[in-house]
């Protein structure tokens, strides 16, 4: 799909747009909140998790819908995913493509006790925010003279984000009894958060797409949302070599 013509020497981009400093705020927040890895399960949520056994769906559904909606790193990707996505079907196939991968590595993830360092997978959900942002940005064009494919790229890295998501239950030690339909009742609670969240970013969207404002600041916004990754990047990867 086109994306309009982002150009760095576009002297109308220059921060003062009310959505702007929102996002500005937004991401500052994020960096001061990199004490928490991307994935964490807050620590009343942790003792929950490691209490209860047996089927308890509505308590995972609950859970999973609170992970998606305060998950900041799958917030950034998604909006990035959707900034020049204009038409409603274009959005369900992107959104439906990151929910398939989100949901087959968080489940088989989890079933299966994949023992991977959370530090790398959460360094590579970073990079997903900085590729999306350098896509939006045209700069894959420009750099290698053709534009990788978006459809695959956004599976594959719903894959990461997803497998984030079960190194951490895994650190829980999740009960075994009742353990498939408690991560279906999650991974449910997961896509109702996500369309939640995608919900609330439309319409934030929606409004800052009609003023002259959005396409001013579209190149600074991804410029900002690739800082943001670069920063879970570095975050991470200094966690995994100090830790």
């Amino acid at each position: 799909m086109k994306k309009p013509p982002l150009g760095g020497g576009n002297r109308a981009f220059m921060p003062g747009s009310l959505a702007l400093q929102i996002l500005l705020v937004v991401l500052s927040i994020l960096v001061l909140a990199g004490t928490a890895a991307a994935h964490a399960v807050a620590e009343g949520d942790k003792g929950y998790i490691q209490e209860i056994s047996g089927v308890n769906l509505i308590p995972f559904v609950y859970l999973g819908a609170k992970h998606m909606v305060t998950g900041y790193d799958h917030l950034l990707f998604l909006f990035g995913l959707i900034f020049f996505l204009y038409r409603l079907k274009h959005i369900g196939i992107y959104v439906s493509l990151f929910a398939i991968g989100h949901s087959t590595t968080m489940l088989l993830g989890v079933y299966y006790g994949w023992n991977v360092s959370s530090y790398l997978i959460d360094a590579i959900i970073g990079l997903s925010v900085v590729y999306k942002a350098l896509d939006n940005l045209g700069a894959f064009q420009r750099w290698l003279g053709f534009q990788p494919n978006t459809k695959v790229a956004t599976l594959v890295f719903g894959f990461f984000h997803g497998l984030g998501l079960a190194t951490k239950i895994l650190e829980y030690d999740i009960a075994q009894d009742g353990l498939v339909p408690n991560l279906l009742a999650f991974n449910v609670g997961v896509e109702i958060g996500q369309l939640i969240a995608l919900t609330i970013i439309l319409i934030g969207m929606s409004y800052w797409r009609k003023t002259g404002s959005f396409l001013r600041h579209a190149y600074t916004a991804n410029v900002l949302m690739m800082t943001a990754g670069f920063v879970l990047i570095g975050y991470q990867l200094t966690g995994y070599f100090v830790a």
